[in-house]
């Protein structure tokens, strides 16, 4: 099968179970999350999953985030290895292995309009919390990290969403912004392979979501790249502030009662 007649059949197959008005939703949201991803490390996930779970379905929006974050990725994963505290990134992500499971499986078993609106009160509380600026000032230890990584290994399995404590945690501690940063694209690399496996055992990547995400990805792998390079642009106050912008109107946008509208 040839690459036009691939393109052709992904867009038949899709159109059958989703309408136009989705599909562009579903991709504009890749490429304004992708945008801020690339250059602030994080919000990627609070500005995608609540816009495509309005276009396509919770059940069906973290996986294809799962998908086409894990390939995009991989171009920041070099660097990351090389930056990152890597015995920090091993601990929460051992912390990770056993709440993403449980995300999952709520993902998976819970109706979708109730994990719609979870996803934008979760939304919310993350952007609160980021707004306050608050830091864990602590000293990080063992126990500490773990417990981090299993409430972000939950909402990771949940909502594809880990980033907020994460950073919350992390930036309160002695390391520089380039290793923490490092430690965030490390972490989530971590957590995509553990999210991977257990979607395929709960049946939430099927094909639906393979298609979506072939779809999806070629404008997140743009955003990507763009966001990649402005970082250091700017001041990166500046940059926080576009990515609180952009987190909000997501989460307005994606309210069910809109649904009417955007699907």
């Amino acid at each position: 099968m040839g690459r036009g007649t691939w393109c052709v059949y992904v867009i038949s197959e899709l159109l059958a179970h989703h309408s136009t008005r989705a599909i562009l939703l579903l991709i504009a949201a890749a490429f304004i999350a992708s945008l801020a991803r690339g250059f602030s490390g994080f919000g990627g996930a609070l500005i995608f999953v609540p816009l495509a779970s309005a276009a396509v379905g919770p059940q069906a929006a973290a996986p294809i985030l799962l998908v086409i974050d894990g390939i995009a990725q991989l171009a920041l994963l070099k660097n990351a290895w090389r930056q990152a505290n890597r015995r920090e990134v091993g601990i929460m992500a051992a912390g990770a292995l056993v709440g993403i499971p449980l995300g999952a499986a709520i993902l998976a078993h819970v109706d979708a309009i109730t994990v719609r609106w979870a996803i934008v009160v979760l939304v919310v509380a993350m952007l609160a919390l980021l707004i306050s600026g608050w830091r864990y000032h602590g000293q990080p230890n063992v126990p500490t990290t773990l417990g981090v990584g299993f409430a972000a290994g939950i909402l990771s399995g949940a909502a594809q969403a880990a980033g907020p404590p994460v950073v919350a945690y992390w930036l309160g501690g002695s390391n520089s912004a380039l290793t923490v940063r490092a430690n965030i694209i490390l972490f989530f690399f971590c957590t995509s392979m553990v999210a991977s496996i257990s979607y395929l055992v709960t049946g939430l990547l099927g094909l639906d979501v393979v298609l979506l995400s072939a779809l999806t990805v070629p404008g997140y792998a743009i955003g990507m790249f763009l966001g990649t390079r402005m970082f250091g642009l700017a001041s990166d106050a500046m940059f926080r502030r576009v990515c609180f912008i952009l987190i909000a109107a997501a989460a307005i946008v994606s309210l069910p009662v809109l649904d009417t509208v955007l699907r």
